[in-house]
């Protein structure tokens, strides 16, 4: 993303940089259990390890389950397992992300009283027809970073009165920012015309990022069947516990921007970032759980030690 990069912030190598006097830098791990750690979970732990390490800050371990349908108890005991196993410690009580619904519902509530949430009863099927409606008109649907087309605005425009008879019959909706209203509203809290976020290297050396939160779309900020969306909950939770340093793989790079965009608008601080490299299989696909990437338990039972991981994640 160096075509995004502005100047470098500093040109030492990092230190304890955005630090409110008297503070400690405090960072995060936070998997989600809907499967076994794999060998790229052990590097993003691992990394945020070494720069806790590195800064004398705090290492907490955050479990993010609000995808309450595929989140399983077993599976944070063996999160817990395999992260000390590798050697690592945090404190305690690990902040699980099912026991704070209350919490998103009122950040969600803010944004709505900003005017910066509608409601949509859109279902994947009824996107996908209107996409492929434009598409046949000659009208291309952008992608999003992950490679979704962007919301092509169903249901935006409909009339108050619609959607709250829609809503008092219990039809399933999500919330929608309104990213156009979103980014007009940061540049009023911040008087600039764009926002950023500081981003620091493998070698610890910060750079601004200039932040592009449009590239997403109307993004879901609460979903139809939890009160929150991951981008929700997270810009809450590293708020709430004072997260000063977010180190996590490139695929969530982009999502910063959209992150920054809800930390301006709820009046956060932001955290530094570092995107760190993904590990890919023999195919040049990330590991990933959906795909069956060997598990840190399998790995252990087959006699495996922390220092192997280690090693395998260096020469990978």
């Amino acid at each position: 993303m160096a075509s995004r990069s502005e100047a470098a912030a500093s040109d030492n190598p990092m230190m304890p940089g955005g630090l409110r006097a008297g503070s400690q830098p405090a960072l995060r791990f936070a998997p989600s259990p809907t499967g076994e750690l794999h060998l790229g979970h052990a590097l993003s732990a691992l990394t945020t390890w070494e720069w806790a390490s590195r800064l004398d800050g705090r290492f907490l371990l955050r479990i993010e389950d609000i995808d309450t349908g595929r989140a399983r108890d077993h599976l944070i005991e063996q999160i817990s397992e395999d992260l000390a196993w590798l050697g690592l410690q945090w404190e305690t009580p690990v902040l699980r992300q099912s026991e704070h619904f209350t919490d998103y519902r009122a950040a969600a509530r803010k944004l709505e009283d900003m005017g910066l949430l509608y409601a949509c009863f859109a279902t994947r099927s009824d996107i996908r027809a209107e996409v492929e409606r434009l598409n046949t008109q000659g009208i291309a649907v952008p992608r999003d970073p992950d490679g979704a087309p962007v919301y092509p605005g169903l249901h935006k425009e409909l009339p108050a009165g619609e959607i709250a008879a829609r809503i008092d019959k219990g039809e399933p909706h999500a919330l929608r920012l309104d990213m156009a209203a979103a980014i007009e509203r940061a540049r009023e809290i911040t008087g600039q015309a764009r926002i950023s976020y500081v981003a620091f290297d493998d070698d610890g050396r910060e750079r601004r990022v200039v932040a592009d939160p449009a590239r997403w779309g109307d993004a879901v900020i609460v979903r139809k069947d939890v009160p929150a969306s991951y981008h929700l909950a997270v810009v809450v939770d590293d708020h709430r516990q004072g997260i000063t340093h977010v180190t996590r793989g490139k695929d969530l790079e982009a999502a910063t921007d959209l992150h920054r965009l809800l930390q301006v608008l709820f009046g956060f601080e932001a955290p530094r970032y570092h995107h760190h490299r993904l590990l890919l299989d023999k195919g040049g696909a990330k590991l990933a759980k959906r795909s069956g990437s060997e598990s840190l338990r399998s790995l252990r039972e087959k006699g495996l030690t922390p220092e192997d991981i280690r090693r395998m994640i260096t020469a990978v």
